[in-house]
Parts: C-alpha cells; structure tokens; sequence
C-alpha cells in the first residue's frame, strides 16, 4: 500500500501564514488541528486542504459549464496527494430566511410533508368531524339506499356565503338549458334580467334534477346521469334535498365534511409547505409573523401636542399639505393644534391615524359667508402600513420603526392554512408536531406505528423509518432542545454546524474527507461526549475526519494530532508537533503544558465579595424559562452556565439585555415576558458584546471596524501641510474618490478577469499596493504616510501614537486581548474566527468605562487556546477590579472555575430546562449532586 492510499500528503502549504509547510495526514483517522489563534491552523484546513478538493472537483466540469461556476483559485501549495472528496462543515450560520428553518434544512419536514399528504385523516375545520370521500358508484348506492321511495332534488352548489347581484351567472345557467335555481334556501325559476341584492351575502345551487327514487333499471340509470352532470356543475360535490322533510346531504369526490359541505383538495404534500401558496397561510404568507403598526410608536408622548410634534412620524408642525389636513381635522373636531394629544376627541384621533373622509361647511364670521371643507386622508398609520409594502429597503427600515412583530392572528404561528391544519396522524397536526422538542418528536415517533391504522402503516412505515433515522442524527449531535420550527436565522454558529453535521451523518456517504470548524462551540461538556461520538462514527464507517479545534475531550480522543505555532499571524504557520494525543504531550508547545498541567489558567485564591448592590429580576416566562426569579450581584464576575438549550441566552440576551437597553439607551428591542426589574439605579450603561461575525468583506479591516481610523484620518487632516492644502478627513479613506489610488479604487489590487480560469489579483501598478494618489501620500505624520500606518502592526501602532489618547486606548485594547502581531490594514477577510471576536471584544472593551458599567459576553472564548483564554480573562479580570460587572455566558471550564459567581440553568434543555437550579461560587455550586455542570467543574477545582 502506497503512502497516498493511507495519507493525505501536503507539500509547500504557503496559504495566508504559512511558512511552506509539509505535512502527512493519515486517512480514516480523527485528525485534530490544533493552536493559538490566528497561528494558521484554518489556512491549511480550509484554505488549503479544502480549497484544493474544491477546485478539483469542479475543474471536472466542462469550460463550458465552469464558466458559470466561477473558478476557484489554486491554493497556494505545491501539491496536495491522496485527497478524497472534501465536505466542509463550517460555523458560517445558515440561511437567514425567514422561511428556513431546523425542519427544512434537515430535509425532516420534507418526509412529514409526505406523510401527511399520504397517510393523514381529513376532518372538517367547520364541525371536526372526519372528512369523507365518494366514488360516483357509491354515491349512487348511498342516495339508493337511504331516499328509498322518496321524492329528491339534485343540485350543484354555485356559490357559497358570497356577496353579488350574480346577474351574469343565472344568464350562464339560463343558457346552459337549466330552468330552476335554488337561491338563499328557497327553489326559484330563472327568469329574463333577474339578479340579487348585491349588498348581502347569498347561497346559490343549479336545481339539476327532481324525481322519485326507486329501483327500476330507467331510474337507476337517469340517477346516475344526474350524479355525473351535478358533479361537473358543482366542482365534483353535490347537494340532495329531501322534498318531504328539506333535509339537505352532501356527496362529494373530493374529501368533504358529511355535514356542512365544506370539501378540501385531495392533499399533497405542498398543501403542508409554508413556502407554497398551496400550503401558506393567506394573512402572513407562511411566515407566521406580521409587523402590525403600534399606536404607542406613532404617539410616544401623550402630553405633546400635534404642533409639538405628537406624530413622531411627522415631526414638529411645518408647511406641508399632510399639517394642513390635520389643520381642516381640528376645525372640523373643534380643537387646536396646539392641544395636548390626550385631550383631542376620540373621533378625530381615529380620522388622525386611520384616516377617513367627510365633508363639512365653516360660516366665515367676518365675511358671513359659508366655506365647504373636505377631508379625504389616508391616516397616518394606514400611511405607515403602505410605506412598509413599498419596493424601497429605506422606506420599509423607517416603517418598521412604527411596527411591531406579533404572531400571525389567522394561523396563530403555525405559517399554515387552516384546511392543512386539520389533516392529523395519530390525533395530532403537522404544526404540533413541528413544535416539539427533538426528544418530545423521538418518543412520539416511537411507537406510532401500533398507534395508526393498517392501511396507515402499509403506506406510512419507509417514510417513518426516515424520519426516525433522521430524528436519531439530531439527538446523537446534542440538538435535543430543538423544535423542527426553529428559525434558522436563531441558531447559534455551533448548533448550525451540528446540524449540517447530523444531515451529512444522515447521509452515510463513506470514503470522503470532513472537515470541521470548533464543532464543540456553545456544547455543554455533557453534550460534547454526544458529538465525539458521532464524529468517531463518522470515522468508523471508513471517512476521514479533520477538526480545527482546542477543546480538550476533543485532542485527547483522536488517533492524530498536529500542532500549529509557535504562536500568531506572522509568528506562527510551522508544525511544531504532531503525533498521537500522547506524542503531543512529550513536546515543549503551549498547548502541551496545558494539557499536561505544566501551564494552567489559575483559580483564584479568593472570590471578590462585590458591592453589595444587585439587580433582581422576576418572573421571567420567555420560550422555556419557568417562571425565573433571579439576582444579579454587582461588582463581580458573574458566569452563567447550564446545558445547550436550557434557557441562558433567553434570559440574558433575550429578555435582561433588551430591559438594560431601553432603560439606559432607549432600545427598541422587546424583551421577553417578565414581571419586574429593580436595581437598575446602581449601574450607569450596559456593553452586550455578542456572536454576530464581524463585517467581513475586503474593506474592512481591525482599523475600521474598532472606529480608530477615523480618528487616525482626523489627525493627519490637522497636520499643516494638510490644512494649507484643505484636506479633510475624507481625504485619508481608501473607499472614497479624492484621496484614494483610483486605478485600483483603493482597494491596492487589480483583479485581472481570466474568464473559465479563476481571476487574477496582481498589485495595482500605479499606486504599488498602497492604496492612496502620490498628494494624499505625501501628507506624512512623524515621517509616515497614511499608507505606512496601515502596514504597522498592532504593537508598533501603540507605541507611534502613544500621545494621542482617542488612538492609543483603543489600540492598546486590541494589544491587551492578545492581538499585537496584526497589521492594522489587514483585511478582515484573513482573520481567524478567534481573531475577528477578539477585535470584536477589543472594539466594545475600548469603551470608556464608568467603574458602574455592565458587560455581558456571550461565549467570549469561541475559538480561542488555551494561552488566549488566558490572556482574555486578564484584560475581563481588569474590568471587574475598577468596579464593573461582567457577566458571561459560557460553557469553558477555564472560565467557569475562575468567576466569582455562578448561575445555574437546567436540568435538561429545552422543555426540561428554564429554571436556575444552583447558584453561588464555584466551591458551592459543585456540591449541588443534580447539576451538569457541577459534575464537571468539581474535577477542575481539584
């Protein structure tokens, strides 16, 4: 066996900082990359390995074909053998449509769509009783049977409980050589111009035939021939009148209620999909939502008046015809504009938001004539509701200021029709089923097959057994908090990639090479077990698996290791180890001394005592939060830990963020339902640094993003050779005209179009990759040009603008958190998910602090070493001294062990969770027994 068939050979890796590294990876093994952040490890993962199989495997289409794909450069590499088919799973967050969700990506709502258009029971949305369908032939024996020597009537139903005069249809039936209708209850014969008052709502039936029922072959066959024209006449459903009692039946093709005539369309499965205008509910159009205009938001002020500017949307009185038809309301209601809103009269309120028309005459007291006024307006908020259904991104964003976001009132959530919602399987619809937790969907799905009918189980048992295999995916990755209609613009990065993960599980493909991103971000240590379980299975079946990774379960568990460093960005891009988990430990890295214990994150010896004030907050019921009551001790570190789903960022992210906002910046956002809050008066801001991924497109980069090239591109307006030239700061941006090289339109590269080969970047020739014109680089600060401060790194930038106070704080933030090696130009497209949320927390943290201020950190360590945790908490242990709170949600051990208070939310997730269930210091929450977390802090702690 050739080394190419048990390895994958890379040889001359020099992606983004890899110093042409070569490096043998085994096959079919469980490979973890490990290293500092930012040392390289995704740049061969992803940016080399994965780039490379990609590339292949669409330099396999025709040019023809690639032309469309857009080419994908060559990596940098000399070559790469033994490479298999590559799929790479990584944390980019899903879709962020509306309409998809857990239950579409994973393709289960697709089968349960098939299930219900073929195994469900219609019943009637009108009287809930079982729907039942008829061939013509048993049509013809039920009327035999049951009218048996009685006198009938058959008609076709034409109109149902609809509003018209309907004179055009009774012409229609005249002309077809129909004599009798039945309109409103009552037989009439059709005459020449009849019609019906088109103001009420009418019931109208073509009589097609009247006769005596009895056995004779004659009668038999006249019955039948009836039957067939009142099916086509009535949309394949007929109506039958007793002549003696006027007891009516109906008989229908389609699936129909026996009682009320209502009939549905026999069910497919896009009758159940919220993305089909078959299956979507009419009032949301399958989203589930509305934004419906908010009254409060219009009025925020009750005690302004209209000339005050009551009317947020229209501001202060000015001249313009809308101030001059709420002039023509006053004098038609009899009231100023000058008024306080609350005191206008009711009526005119309504005209004022909801428009209305109405004409009215005014005596001129000095003229004694009489003047006629019209109002014809639209109403504000009816004005506000049209802007929302506008074309323009712009008009929508202001209209929805005015809105709020409510649950769809027809379909109350459920994003379907209500003839969809009446077809079940085993008692149950398909929005009951798609609101269950996946463990809820595995116990339900677990013995339907004894619960349904044969016929049921016949037609249902291979779509059952996918869903169920499916089902079984999504428990062994740790999702079970999930319901099926999650949105998938909510899911973490983590859970999204576990989900990709349990779909490509699912598809049990074997030989090909996975590669994965910090699978373990946002998995409590109980669940990770789950996920290297599945990982190990997707290894067992005979796969390659690659994970970029520093969780330690994780190292310690795989057959290779490969260690990337020394340390970051330009320091690091060599293998400084590799080896089994065991060879690993022998070396002298960072991530050695961690594991072996040589280096660890301390615990400290005390735990601070705080200030002894607290914000309390009660009654928190959002999502799965069991009516929580939970405080909030100030001037401390507060951790607050629990497993995957078992309502942390519901109560923190979800509903204390949103409270703190409004009441310091006035943020809009609602928080979810709580009873009260009280303490709010011992902090003075809040700082919520969150998950969402920093910008990331080639213009952006650490300067930008942190604010601070802004106050660099100030500084060099104000130099005297700027000012005598009349630069403004606007000179100094490479993504405006004026300064800028534009060659290259300040990007310093020109892209050269290769058509069915990929595009070239070569440096622009005019400005030499410096993005600026030689006036702008001539304005020079200290003896350096715009374009050299871009090329400084973080540590030599600290010390160049160490007078300038605005500069220096924010930058020596970004060195603090670790990040002294990269350029302050560097695009932010190069850097490592562990790199952009440290400039992230860097941004946030530069924020002046007010020794009263209230950081929440939402997973803080995400794709963070050991050595970087290390220095994070330092710069977060800084913050805490000088009187903050810091408060962070995390599942890190290295960070749990070392906060002064925690906060316990579990047992379980989803259903099983939304209660605190330990709190205190770490030394007293590991004697609570019951607690996940405990089991696994106390290991730590001793």
């Amino acid at each position: 066996m050739s080394i190419a068939d048990d390895a994958i050979e890379v040889k001359g890796a020099r992606a983004h900082n890899l110093k042409n590294i070569d490096v043998t990876i085994p096959r079919e093994k469980l490979v973890v990359i490990t290293g500092l952040s930012g040392s390289g490890k995704s740049s061969l993962a992803f940016d080399t390995i994965y780039a490379e199989g990609q590339r292949r495997y669409i330099e396999t289409f025709s040019a023809y074909a690639r032309q469309f794909l857009g080419s994908l450069e060559r990596p940098d590499v000399d070559k790469i053998d033994g490479l298999s088919p590559v799929i790479a799973i990584e944390q980019k967050t899903t879709s962020k449509s509306p309409r998809s969700t857990v239950g579409t990506i994973t393709e289960i709502y697709d089968f349960l769509r098939l299930l219900f258009a073929r195994a469900a029971d219609a019943y009637s949305y009108e009287t809930g009783e079982k729907m039942v369908s008829y061939s013509d032939e048993q049509i013809k024996e039920l009327i035999l049977k049951s009218y048996q020597g009685k006198k009938i009537n058959i008609l076709s139903p034409k109109i149902r409980s609809r509003k018209g005069h309907y004179r055009e249809l009774f012409e229609q039936i005249a002309k077809q050589g129909f004599v009798k209708v039945r309109t409103d209850g009552e037989i009439v014969d059709l005459e020449k111009g009849m019609k019906l008052d088109r103001y009420k709502t009418h019931d109208i039936e073509i009589v097609i035939d009247r006769l005596k029922i009895d056995k004779t072959k004659d009668n038999e066959k006249r019955l039948m021939e009836s039957i067939n024209t009142a099916m086509y006449h009535g949309d394949d459903v007929l109506m039958i009148i007793d002549q003696e009692t006027n007891e009516t039946r109906y008989f229908s093709r389609n699936l129909m209620c026996p009682s009320s005539g209502i009939s549905y369309p026999n069910p497919e499965p896009n009758n159940f999909s919220f993305n089909s205008p078959k299956g979507a509910c009419p009032n949301c159009n399958g989203i589930g939502e509305l934004y419906v205009v908010n009254e409060k938001k219009i009025v925020p002020d009750v005690t302004l008046s209209i000339k005050n500017g009551a009317l947020a949307p229209h501001g202060p009185e000015k001249k313009s015809w809308i101030f001059k038809q709420f002039q023509t309301i006053a004098q038609r209601f009899d009231f100023s504009l000058s008024d306080p809103w609350k005191d206008i009269p009711e009526e005119a309120k309504q005209i004022i938001l909801f428009g209305g028309k109405d004409s009215f005459e005014v005596e001129s007291k000095l003229l004694g004539v009489k003047r006629n006024y019209n109002i014809d307006f639209e109403g504000v908020a009816n004005f506000i509701e049209s802007q929302y259904k506008s074309n323009s991104t712009s008009l929508v964003r202001w209209a929805k200021e005015y809105m709020d976001k409510v649950p769809c009132s027809v379909c109350e959530g459920s994003r379907l029709r209500k003839e969809s919602l009446n077809f079940k399987v085993d008692g149950k619809n398909i929005a009951e089923i798609v609101n269950m937790d996946i463990t809820e969907l595995g116990e339900w799905l677990e013995g339907l097959n004894d619960r349904i009918s044969e016929k049921q189980k016949k037609i249902s048992e291979e779509i059952i057994k996918e869903i169920k295999a499916r089902t079984q995916f999504l428990l062994d990755v740790g999702l079970t908090y999930l319901s099926l209609n999650r949105s998938s613009k909510s899911l973490s990065g983590g859970e999204a990639q576990r989900i990709r993960l349990a779909t490509q599980i699912g598809s049990q493909l074997v030989g090909v090479l996975y590669i994965l991103d910090e699978p373990s971000i946002g998995l409590h240590q109980r669940d990770n077990e789950k996920l290297i379980n599945s990982l190990v299975s997707l290894r067992d079946v005979g796969n390659s698996v690659i994970v970029v990774e520093h969780d330690k379960d994780m190292i310690e568990r795989s057959d290779h290791v490969i260690d990337i460093g020394p340390f970051a960005g330009k320091h690091g891009g060599e293998i400084i180890s590799e080896g089994t988990p065991k060879d690993l430990l022998k070396h002298n890295t960072l991530t050695a001394e961690y594991l072996n214990g040589k280096k660890k994150i301390e615990i400290p010896k005390t735990r601070r005592k705080g200030n002894g004030k607290k914000i309390t907050l009660k009654g928190c019921t959002g999502n799965n939060l069991k009516n929580v009551n939970v405080e909030f001790p100030l001037g401390k570190m507060i951790g607050v830990t629990g497993v995957s789903g078992s309502g942390k960022s519901t109560l923190i992210n979800e509903t204390l963020y949103p409270i703190l906002n409004a009441h310091y910046f006035n943020g809009v956002k609602k928080p979810m339902p709580y009873k009260s809050i009280s303490g709010l008066e011992h902090i003075d801001k809040v700082i919520d640094i969150n998950q969402s991924p920093i910008g990331r497109t080639p213009r952006s980069n650490p300067a930008t993003y942190t604010k601070t090239f802004d106050e660099i591109r100030k500084l060099f307006a104000q130099i005297p050779e700027a000012m005598i030239r009349g630069y403004k700061p606007g000179r100094f941006s490479f993504n405006v005209a004026g300064g800028r090289c534009e060659t290259c339109h300040g990007g310093g590269l020109r892209v050269i179009e290769m058509n069915f080969l990929p595009d070239v970047y070569v440096e622009c020739e005019t400005c030499q990759g410096k993005r600026f014109n030689r006036e702008t680089l001539e304005i020079r600060y200290k003896g350096k040009s715009i374009s050299d401060v871009l090329d400084m790194t973080i540590n030599e930038a600290v010390n160049f603008f160490e007078h300038i106070p605005k500069i220096h704080r924010k930058l020596k933030t970004i060195k603090d958190v670790g990040l002294g090696y990269i350029t302050l130009g560097q695009q932010s497209t190069t850097l490592s998910g562990g790199e952009a949320q440290r400039i992230k927390l860097a941004s946030e943290l530069s924020k002046r602090d007010t020794g009263n201020t209230f950081y929440i950190l939402d997973e803080p360590t995400t794709g963070l070493h050991f050595e970087d945790i290390r220095v994070l908490m330092k710069v977060l242990n800084k913050l805490v001294d000088k009187g903050n709170t810091v408060l962070i949600i995390e599942h890190n051990l290295d960070v749990i062990k070392t906060v002064d208070h925690i906060i316990d939310i579990g047992y379980e997730g989803g259903k099983g969770g939304g209660k605190v269930v330990a709190k205190g210091t770490p030394e007293e929450i590991v004697k609570d027994k019951k607690s996940h977390t405990a089991k696994f802090l106390i290991k730590e702690l001793n």
